[in-house]
Order: structure tokens, then sequence, then C-alpha cells
């Protein structure tokens, strides 16, 4: 079967409705969390997607009995610090840095020595910045320059840390929690903004949490050792994979579309806010609290005149993996667009900043880029008629996907390979796509 798709025709308009998967980053910690519950826990929409049946693969290696349906999944916790840790066990975390970076927080308690292991684009990615807080708590790692494989030597006698999280880097703190939360005593985290998922699941589970903030940094304390109870969970659809169909429906002519029940929790919404600033019309309909998740319908329609930006650097961490969408969106604004600071962005399952530079390239785009800043200099009448391939990657989903949309809106004769990498986060996706009236052979 081949391993490529080819467009050569752009969207047709559109008006639909639309339903999106669970969110990966919700489906993950939901998952890694019932493994530390005692008894039965069930989620409702988890997402099917790659990284996520790599984390229930390594939680049944461990243990856990996990029971996945068509319409949920059902994980049996045996409570706090109860996996079972075989001789020679090795941990797949596939594509996923999420599963990757805060399993490793969970293993610390590990009485063998556990080897960790992933793809090629994750084995390229910093493990560092994990393991070296956590081999604070008493923990021992063993690492390939920094990178996988990891080796982990649990400690049976962990210490409370105090962690100054400076990357704004959401996994590196949730590695940190799930550490504190098998751990006695009260760790300390101050870190710079960055998504909450894992802070409003403990608030949820009503364990011993506080937090305090200020404009730059959340300050977490967590008593480690409280039993956690089960987590029934309805996981809403993830901000993520809908900015594909949201940028698709901007950029097209004479389009609408409404997508139901996304979780767009404040530290995710930084996509819609630069968005906004843009010009592109979205409106948040039924809004409402889902165990502390904001849940809302979102509303998009086609937008005519787009507004270059100077990105508002506080907006980075708020949008980190939409910014190669945001770049199609500049590319067709009038004037320069600015975005810096998003080095964080070349720690991803691709060197993303450096993908986003030359795909614009490849469409016609003027833009100069540096370690961390990129700046585009946009063409509002811009209709490619040039053939364009899309190869060698490292089969990031969002380098793909973000092509698709690409080629749907500006026009050309488009070929895009690995089409399997959607696995790892929307296996949907080019269905979903098709259901719009997209051609793609």
């Amino acid at each position: 079967m081949k391993n490529f798709i080819n467009i050569s025709k752009i969207i047709r308009p559109f008006n639909k409705n639309l339903i999106i998967e669970g969110d990966k980053s919700l489906s993950i910690r939901w998952a890694l969390l019932a493994s530390q519950a005692l008894g039965k826990s069930q989620s409702i929409n988890l997402l099917k997607s790659a990284d996520v049946i790599d984390t229930l693969k390594c939680l049944k290696k461990l243990g856990i009995k996990v029971r996945l349906t068509k319409k949920f999944c059902e994980i049996t916790g045996n409570g706090l610090n109860k996996f079972k840790y075989k001789k020679n066990l090795v941990l797949n975390a596939g594509n996923s840095g999420t599963l990757g970076r805060l399993l490793i927080g969970l293993l610390i308690h590990s009485n063998k020595k556990i080897k960790i292991i992933g793809d090629k684009s994750l084995s390229k990615r910093d493990f560092q910045r994990v393991t070296k807080p956590l081999s604070n708590f008493g923990a021992k790692f063993q690492t390939n320059s920094g990178k996988l494989p990891v080796y982990v030597n649990g400690t049976n006698k962990p210490k409370p840390i105090s962690f100054y999280e400076n990357k704004g880097s959401a996994q590196c703190k949730s590695s940190i929690m799930l550490a504190a939360l098998n751990t006695k005593g009260i760790t300390k985290i101050k870190a710079k903004k960055s998504r909450n998922h894992t802070e409003l699941l403990f608030k949820y589970l009503n364990l011993p949490i506080k937090i305090y903030k200020d404009k730059k940094f959340d300050y977490i304390n967590i008593h480690g050792g409280k039993q956690i109870k089960p987590i029934n969970y309805k996981i809403p659809a993830d901000i993520s994979s809908s900015a594909f169909f949201i940028i698709l429906t901007a950029l097209s002519k004479n389009s609408k579309i409404n997508i139901k029940n996304v979780n767009i929790n404040p530290t995710r919404t930084g996509i819609l806010k630069i968005l906004k600033l843009m010009g592109i019309k979205i409106k948040t309909n039924n809004e409402r609290t889902y165990k502390g998740e904001k849940i809302a319908d979102l509303y998009v329609e086609s937008t005519k005149k787009l507004k270059s930006i100077n990105c508002p650097v506080k907006l980075n961490s708020e949008a980190i993996d939409e910014f190669l969408l945001i770049f199609l969106v500049a590319a067709k604004a009038k004037g320069v667009s600015y975005f810096k600071k998003l080095s964080e962005l070349n720690q991803k399952e691709s060197p993303r900043l450096l993908w986003g530079s030359k795909i614009l390239e490849k469409m016609g785009i003027k833009n100069v880029v540096s370690k961390d800043s990129i700046k585009i200099y946009g063409n509002p009448k811009l209709e490619i008629k040039k053939n364009i391939k899309i190869k060698n990657f490292l089969k990031d989903h969002r380098v793909f996907m973000t092509s698709v949309v690409a080629a749907l809106t500006f026009g050309g004769n488009w070929q895009i390979f690995d089409k399997i990498s959607i696995n790892t986060s929307f296996p949907s996706f080019l269905k979903k796509i098709k259901q719009l009236g997209a051609q793609i052979k």
C-alpha cells in the first residue's frame, strides 16, 4: 500500500457540523492516573491513536488490567506504586513525548531496572529535562547523551523536591507531579506557564495540591501519598486536532464549520486568540465546565482579509502545537508576520520551526528563520500552480496534516508522504477531510 497521497484540487465550499475524537493530552493523562487509582476507571471518547494505544500497552506490561472496546476503555488500577516490575522490562513509548516523559515520573519506585525506548523521532528528543530533576527524588537514570534509550533504577525511599521548570513544558511539569504523587512529603514546583490538564485532574480527584499564580509562573505544592479514587471521564474533543479544520475553513472560500464539544482549556486556546488577532471569525457557543475543563462548540467562517501579526510571546505556550497552521494563515495575510522565542517548536516530533519554513518556501512564500524566530512575508493573492513534494519530515503527523490543509487551500499539485503518521494523534483525519468534500488520491 502506498504511503503518500496526491492532492491537485482545492476544496469546494462546505457548511458542516463536525465531531472530533478525544483530546490526546487528556487521554494519556487519564490512563496514567487511572493506573494509580484503586479500582476500575472508565473513559468514553478515548482517542484511539498510536500514542494512546502505546500508553495502554505500557500499562499492561506493568501489570495493569486494560479493557478497550468500541464504546469505552476500562482500566483496573492496583493503587499507588503498585506496578509489577518484571526483570528486563522494556517499555516502548513509540512517538509520544507525553507518554515517555510522564511515565518515567511514575517509575521512580521501580525495584528493577527498566528500559524506555521510542521510535526514530522520539529518540532524537531531550529526556534529560525530566531525568535530571527526577534523579533528585533518589531514582537513578542512564541515558544516551540525554536521549533514549533511558534506563530507570528506582528508589524505595523517594524524597520530595523543589523544582524550577523554566521551559514552559507541561510534560516536564507533569512528570514531576506524577513522581510527587507517590512521594511522601511536599514537593514544590515553580513552573513557567503551560498546559494545566494535570493540575485540573489532580483537583478533580481531590488530591492534596495547592496552586498559587502570578503573571509568569505557577507555584504548585503537592502532598504525596494520598490514594486516588477511580476516574470516570468523558474525554472532550482535541483543540489541536480541531485546529486543522478551523484553518481549513478560514482559508477556504465561502465555507462554514461547527465543531462540537471541544476542550477550550485557557492554557490551550492560544490558537483561537492568535487567529482572532489575524482577523479570523471564530465563535464559542454552548460553553460549559466539565471536571475542571472548559468545553464549547466552535463556529468558524471563511475569512477574506487576513491581518499580519507580531505574535505576542505570552501566547506561545498556549499554541505550541498549532504554529505550523498559524504560519499558513500568515502566508495569506497582508504584510509581514513575526513569531519569536519558538525554540520549543524544535523539541517536537521534528524540528517544526525549520519545517514550517520549508513548507512556506516550497509554496513560494518568502520567510526568514533563525533558531527561535521566523518572519513571514504574506501574499494574499497567492495561488500555487507548481508541483510540491513533502517528504523526509521524521513522520511528524502535524507536518503531514498541515501540508494537506495547505494543498486544499492554496492549490498546486502536492505529493505528501508518510500518511500513516496521522495514526499518532488523529487516525480519522483524512476520512473527516474527505467528508467535507476534499479530493484526495
